[in-house]
């Protein structure tokens, strides 16, 4: 089959842009198009409809081509959880948990094989595949195992482009440097250059490009002006980009918490894009101060990041920000640090033992092996009773909430979000929220009416709710960045058109 390959010249340099760009601008031209990136390492998973794990970049390009995201798109996805571990999610499906040094030594040929598989699946589905490096591809000390980049370029003789991030400097050494450490068989690959992140005036560069086309023998296929827009990110990275993004005047101000582990910060995506809030990321060591709303996000290792919480004196700060009246959610890991303690008694995330958490809900969990990862579309009872709210479960606790009988029977201080009482949880005044639900807040009509009683609180007028869901805010992003890069871009060395 025919395939394109984005690496790039490190980590961060724009090839999840750049690839999400090209899935959508060649979905345009009818071809039936597929992301694939074969090894992945991120925080950052999506669950697929058959219940299968995967980056969620890999998603978010899976959307931009115009298709469901499915397994093969991300055969191997790497989850790391601290001292130098990883799970290891492959099609889908946890399988292990390793240090480096083991998944190098006993994971190779496991994890190549599982990539020629889905390589051949796709190949059977779809014409084109638009494929994602992972770093550099040009490690030395890792190449000889390297599953993500040219040996995937290699396998479908990909028409290969570099991307290069000018904004970090140094760029001409950058791309010099990296084809020069590729093997004859890998540079015969080589379609062109793309320079991403330019700010200021093409015509000062041109000189710049001149030299590194003779200097190449690659064309430079384009240069991407900075962009502004965001789109989920794989990593950690990017949540210091985004909160340079967040200092603008808002009415509603929402504090997440910047757990260590902190995963699947794209719940956080609608709420950016939200014109009258504003996301700003809070390590545990600084000031909470008072926001409207605080959420305690989703954790790979919850019970480590809850005893982060505890020693920074975060913790407390919340429970004071709480008696003082303010709002707090927990998703997912955050909703299990809440409760009144988390046991792991065989301590699958590492640390074997019962610690107390949050003391927030009467509930209590038990991290077990199996891994609930499953889609779900439910009723809501609150915010407001009766709308349609979708998203998707990620976790590997089991929570009980723990009520008196004289609750159980009258419902109490506390309230189940969801018909599915296992989802979520809201005590009686509406300020402590906790849920399972990956996707919350991607529910247009769901999530105003949850920031509607934050700008009551404010003494501010309610907002509508009779809005779309944020797909089709995602869709307007996507056809609005294809439309960007695909300004500076010529694509005909990658067709072989030109």
């Amino acid at each position: 089959m025919r395939a394109i390959m984005v690496v790039g010249t490190a980590s961060h340099v724009g090839k999840s842009l750049i690839t999400t760009a090209l899935c959508r601008l060649l979905s345009r031209r009818d071809w039936r198009v597929a992301p694939f990136k074969g090894q992945n390492m991120a925080l950052n998973a999506y669950v697929t409809a058959n219940g299968g794990e995967i980056g969620y970049a890999q998603a978010v390009q899976a959307w931009a081509a115009g298709v469901s995201p499915q397994t093969d798109m991300n055969p191997i996805l790497l989850k790391p959880q601290g001292d130098m571990t990883s799970q290891v999610i492959l099609q889908g499906k946890a399988v292990a948990t390793l240090n480096s040094t083991a998944y190098y030594e006993t994971f190779f040929d496991q994890g190549w094989q599982a990539i020629q598989e889905s390589l051949g699946r796709l190949s059977q589905e779809y014409d084109l595949l638009v494929c994602e490096g992972a770093g550099s591809p040009v490690e030395i000390n890792l190449k000889h195992r390297d599953l993500a980049n040219m040996r995937v370029a290699q396998q479908l003789q990909a028409a290969t482009v570099l991307v290069a991030d000018i904004e970090r400097g140094g760029v001409f050494a950058h791309i010099v440097g990296t084809l020069e450490l590729m093997s004859p068989e890998e540079r015969t690959l080589m379609k062109g250059i793309i320079i991403n992140k330019f700010r200021g005036q093409v015509e000062v560069l041109e000189p710049g490009l001149a030299w590194l086309t003779e200097r190449t023998g690659l064309p430079v296929l384009g240069v991407v002006p900075w962009l502004t827009q965001a789109l989920p990110a794989e990593d950690s990275l990017s949540l210091t980009d985004r909160q340079s993004r967040s200092q603008r005047h808002t009415d509603i101000t929402i504090a997440v918490i910047r757990l260590p582990r902190i995963s699947n910060f794209t719940d956080f995506d609608p709420l950016e894009a939200e014109p009258n809030v504003r996301v700003v990321y809070v390590n545990p060591k600084e000031d909470l101060g008072y926001p409207d709303a605080v959420v305690i996000p989703g954790s790979k290792t919850t019970i480590t990041d809850l005893l982060v919480l505890q020693r920074s004196g975060m913790a407390e700060a919340i429970r004071n920000y709480v008696a003082a009246g303010g709002t707090v959610m927990g998703i997912c890991g955050g909703f299990q640090m809440m409760g009144e303690f988390l046991a792991d008694p065989e301590g699958i995330e590492g640390q074997e033992g019962r610690f107390p958490a949050m003391n927030l809900f009467p509930m209590r969990t038990v991290i077990t092996r199996q891994k609930i990862a499953r889609q779900r579309t439910v009723s809501s009872y609150y915010p407001q009773d009766g709308l349609p709210v979708s998203g998707y479960e990620l976790h590997q606790g089991r929570t009980q909430l723990v009520l008196s009988e004289a609750e159980a029977q009258t419902g109490g201080k506390f309230e189940f979000l969801f018909e599915d009482r296992s989802l979520g949880v809201v005590d009686s005044t509406q300020s402590l929220w906790g849920t399972y639900l990956h996707g919350i807040f991607d529910n247009g009509p769901w999530r105003r009416a949850w920031l509607n009683r934050l700008r009551q609180q404010r003494g501010l007028g309610s907002l509508p709710t009779g809005i779309p869901n944020y797909r089709e805010q995602r869709e307007a992003l996507l056809n609005s960045l294809a439309d960007e890069v695909g300004a500076h871009l010529n694509l005909a060395p990658l067709l072989g058109t030109s």
